[in-house]
């Protein structure tokens, strides 16, 4: 299944030009098996397993899945933790061409059943029980309301009666029972359709955003170059998502031969001892992970001199954070600016770009990238100024699944798509991302943009977290609102707050507002993926202003 917005024309321009080529990443497993049959490919808690014997359990579950009767171009649900089997499964799938939407594990009824209607699914994977919850059961009831799923597949060693065991599946030689390319007239082409991922959002229905072979592979070329990786090199995979912050471990990766390690419940402390016991080298991850993983009491004693490099992704690099990541790790961070419908637009050479430049900015667009910076009619702002970024390139998501209307309005003349962030340029030809549209604060018609003054406040020796939100005013329309959560045993005040940006920005774009918190509120399960909840805290100052007088309930 080609996506919609991939036209023959799209393919032709990025095929001719060397951007897309016709390779999968099944293909990257089988080379492996052949070229490394006996190294170390993939290891969790509990297994650890070679190239040759990964490309095997890939193989057996495929034949399973086709054995099912699950057929080409039908889709799945996923609900796992990032385990071993969920790596082996995902990979199955793409071989097996069976489209999947992997979903966090915190959902429950309604969301499991929001998504699996939505996408239609056949069939779901799921473990049986996970933390005290029965995911299970939580099947059993929903499959009343599910007519179109046919099977429950349990991930573990103990599976329920009614139950499909992935387990058992793995361990059927099926590669016995069928020719070594049974499998390639079912597997999916480099242009083709062949995972969702859905978005977390504060309003509305979740996004579902289509994933192809093509752009995923040019995307991780262009990092494996940049990042000199090699098969020598081990990444780890440290949260929820399998995009993102985990790039390196589900893309990179295996194009290069590198071992790929597995944090299967994300822990600061426990990420900290894995780096150390595997020499983890590329570490991906959030910026929010990096600063819960340097704010671990005893980091000290946990050795990570054996990571050379650390790529963030997820929010924006506050600049403290970044600088305390770099002295304690030894070694440069970046943040890779772009989303899960874009991939990463621009980037510097890690090894080389000067660090307040990969702070400040996120650097030039890669290869085959076109950036351009519009205005809300969606033409371009004059140099020097302000405008949303918009780009066209080979490493585009190929868009929404069967929502032809966020095709058409995310799109500008229905070729660049829309970030939501505003940018302008430096002196320097490089990117820098000033904050979201959706986040502007209008004073007196005047623009504030978020991010640059929680980068600021970030800096702050009593600031753990900031997050900048617009109040409602009835003279200024708006006014800025700081919420910071101080560090341990620090008291944080207005005063602090206002001396310590006078000077550095001007007047207007002061907060007028300080709300402390022990914690700022997530969006997207909770972890340290997610997302702070902008929403949440929009509507917390409102219902502050309102019992307090000075905002009226009309």
């Amino acid at each position: 299944m080609i996506p919609e917005r991939y036209t023959p024309e799209l393919i032709e321009e990025y095929t001719s030009k060397g951007y897309w080529r016709p390779i999968t990443f099944p293909h990257f497993w089988e080379r492996n098996a052949i070229l490394f049959p006996d190294k170390e490919a993939l290891v969790d808690s509990k297994t650890r397993l070679t190239w040759a014997q990964a490309m095997r359990l890939i193989d057996r579950i495929a034949l399973g899945l086709v054995e099912l009767g699950i057929k080409r171009d039908e889709l799945v649900l996923t609900q796992l933790q990032m385990s071993l089997e969920y790596y082996l499964l995902r990979t199955a799938l793409e071989k097996a061409g069976i489209i999947h939407l992997p979903i966090l594990r915190s959902y429950r009824h309604d969301e499991v059943e929001h998504f699996a209607t939505r996408i239609s699914a056949v069939a779901i994977f799921t473990p049986w029980k996970l933390r005290g919850f029965d995911h299970f059961q939580m099947m059993e009831e929903l499959r009343p309301r599910l007519p179109q799923l046919r099977h429950v597949i349990v991930v573990g060693d103990e599976v329920p009666q009614g139950a499909i065991s992935l387990k058992k599946m793995m361990e059927t030689p099926l590669e016995e029972k069928y020719p070594p390319d049974y499998l390639d007239s079912r597997r999916f082409r480099y242009n083709e359709l062949s995972w969702l991922l859905s978005t977390t959002g504060t309003t509305g229905a979740p996004k579902l955003i289509e994933h192809a072979p093509c752009h995923r592979v040019y995307q991780s070329e262009i990092w494996i170059e940049l990042a000199k990786l090699t098969a020598d090199d081990v990444t780890i995979v440290s949260g929820p998502s399998p995009a993102g912050p985990n790039n390196p471990a589900f893309f990179w990766a295996p194009m290069v031969g590198a071992r790929i390690v597995m944090l299967e419940i994300w822990d600061p402390e426990e990420a900290l001892k894995l780096i150390e016991k595997e020499k983890v080298t590329i570490l991906g991850g959030t910026p929010s992970q990096i600063a819960l993983m340097l704010n671990v009491p005893n980091f000290d004693k946990y050795d990570v001199s054996s990571v050379r490099f650390i790529p963030t992704t997820g929010s924006g690099l506050p600049h403290r954070i970044a600088e305390e990541a770099e002295r304690e790790f030894g070694c440069p961070i970046i943040n890779i600016f772009g989303g899960a419908e874009t991939g990463g637009i621009a980037t510097f050479n890690p090894l080389d770009a000067p660090f307040e430049h990969r702070v400040a900015t996120v650097g030039k667009p890669k290869p085959g990238n076109e950036v351009r910076l519009v205005d809300e009619h969606g033409r371009d702002v004059p140099e020097g100024e302000i405008g949303e970024v918009v780009f066209r390139g080979p490493s585009i998501a190929p868009g929404f699944y069967q929502d032809p209307e966020r095709n058409r309005d995310d799109y500008v003349d229905g070729v660049w798509i829309k970030t939501g962030d505003q940018g302008r340029w430096d002196e320097h030809g490089n990117l820098m991302i000033v904050g979201r549209i959706k986040d502007i604060i209008i004073r007196a018609g005047q623009n504030i943009f978020p991010g640059e003054i929680e980068n600021l406040l970030f800096t702050h020796p009593k600031v753990a977290n900031v997050v900048i939100v617009g109040m409602p005013d009835p003279v200024m329309v708006e006014r800025a609102c700081a919420y910071v959560v101080p560090k341990k045993d620090e008291n944080f005040t207005f005063d602090d707050m206002v001396s310590f940006l006078k000077g550095k920005v001007a007047s207007y774009k002061l907060p007028e507002r300080l709300e402390t918190m022990d914690e700022l509120p997530l969006v997207g399960g909770g972890s340290a993926m997610a997302k702070v909840d902008k929403e949440l805290l929009r509507a917390d100052i409102i219902e502050k202003l309102k019992k307090e007088g000075k905002l009226s309930d009309t």
